[in-house]
């Protein structure tokens, strides 16, 4: 039994070597009386197709950022996915949570006219189902850590969700949800290798955590021998100019009663003073431009374990075809599932609480499709599979069926006198 309490995933220890996570001792299990939650883009491909890029990845974040500003700032788990988002809170931080996550799937809907699929379960009842859910912290540098979950338990609600069987219903006073500290003002970032090459990994039907962790040890080792692993955020972090290409989503953030231009123009005055500040490197305060834009690339989340791997990597066409090979081997052997999506740049969607305080969460994703689109070719692999497995079953019945017909027995012929 997991220990309970607000403070359990505050207490976990940090993980400083990615790496590690693939050892299923590293992980936690989450206690039985906590809740998690889900949320998911409804037709994310299309509105990619669209254009809308950096209004997904938005909206994946903005479920994260709500979350955080309910929960005060306690330490929660939490994993960012591209079109959507996971994350777990204690019992009483339940009511806080749906609020938020209503809130955000009204936001969603009123600003973007994006549709949000949003839900909430129980831990208890995840393990019901024969299910799993454990954690783990990754310490991607001193000041920040982002929760790595396996088990198949986050996975599961996800895929409950899309089928309709789980959903949040009605909640009172989700008007709206607090989203202070949301941005994307860092300019993309263009890939310094080759291309950045976005990666979506899950266990095949049935196959174990163990040797699903050994394909991730494989894939992590195939990327090892990149530039800082591949790491797509440049060292001193990314670029940023004026004004800022996600100045125009910013105004659809927190306005708070104030009309749309008048909020506009508070964002941009407050991105003419950063980008004066950053260009002149001219502290102020106790805002350091210099070291923020290297805690920026340090505080980056370009990989995770959310009961399967994702990855945004600045790779060359080598590493690339390497991390090809061992996912096509491996889905030969049905242990995993996967799709793959290149792309020439990566973006970021971030989470502020203080610039002055090194707590800045950065979600990075590639800038065409990203995570969205492998996941997207991940299934168009599936269909084609399937369609295959159908017409291979098809052809078979077929050849039985004829072989039939030749074996059977003639009967003798009648002479009539």
């Amino acid at each position: 039994m997991a220990i309970s309490g607000q403070t359990f995933y505050g207490n976990l220890p940090r993980i400083n070597d990615f790496e590690k996570l693939t050892d299923l001792h590293t992980y936690v299990q989450l206690p039985d009386d906590w809740w998690v939650g889900v949320a998911d883009i409804v037709g994310s491909t299309q509105e990619i197709e669209r254009g809308r890029y950096k209004i997904v990845n938005m909206v994946g974040a903005a479920v994260i950022s709500a979350q955080v500003n309910a929960a005060r700032m306690e330490p929660l788990p939490y994993v960012f996915g591209g079109d959507g988002a996971g994350f777990a809170v204690w019992p009483e931080q339940r009511a806080a949570a749906e609020t938020a996550l209503a809130g955000v799937q009204n936001w969603a809907r009123e600003e973007f006219d994006i549709g949000l699929r949003v839900a909430m379960v129980r831990v208890s009842d995840i393990r019901a189902a024969g299910q799993d859910i454990r954690v783990a912290r990754y310490a991607a540098s001193d000041g920040v850590d982002y929760a790595m979950f396996s088990g198949g338990g986050l996975l599961w609600a996800e895929t409950q969700m899309k089928a309709g069987q789980l959903s949040l219903g009605d909640v009172a006073g989700a008007e709206t949800a607090d989203l202070t500290g949301l941005s994307c003002r860092w300019s993309n970032m263009e890939a310094q290798n080759g291309k950045i090459l976005s990666v979506v990994m899950q266990p095949g039907e049935g196959v174990s955590e163990r040797d699903f962790a050994a394909i991730s040890q494989s894939v992590l080792s195939a990327a090892q021998n990149l530039n800082r692993e591949g790491h797509p955020v440049p060292k001193a972090g990314p670029g940023f100019r004026f004004p800022p290409a996600g100045v125009e989503l910013e105004t659809h953030v927190n306005r708070n009663g104030r009309s749309k231009w008048m909020h506009w123009t508070r964002i941009m005055v407050g991105n003419a003073l950063i980008w004066v500040l950053f260009k002149s490197g001219v502290r102020l305060g106790s805002f350091k431009p210099e070291e923020y834009c290297a805690d920026t690339a340090r505080n980056a989340d370009f990989r995770k374990f959310d009961d399967g791997l994702k990855m945004t990597l600045d790779c060359d066409a080598e590493t690339q075809r390497r991390i090809e090979a061992v996912l096509k081997e491996a889905a030969a052997q049905g242990l995993v599932r996967y799709g793959l999506h290149a792309q020439d740049e990566a973006m970021m969607t971030c989470f502020v609480p203080s610039a002055t305080e090194n707590s800045h969460v950065h979600f990075v994703d590639g800038a065409a499709g990203g995570y969205a689109r492998a996941a997207s070719h991940l299934k168009a692999r599936e269909r084609s599979a399937s369609l295959s497995q159908a017409a291979h079953d098809a052809g078979r019945k077929e050849v039985n069926a004829q072989n039939e017909q030749h074996t059977q027995p003639q009967q003798p012929a009648i002479s009539v006198q």
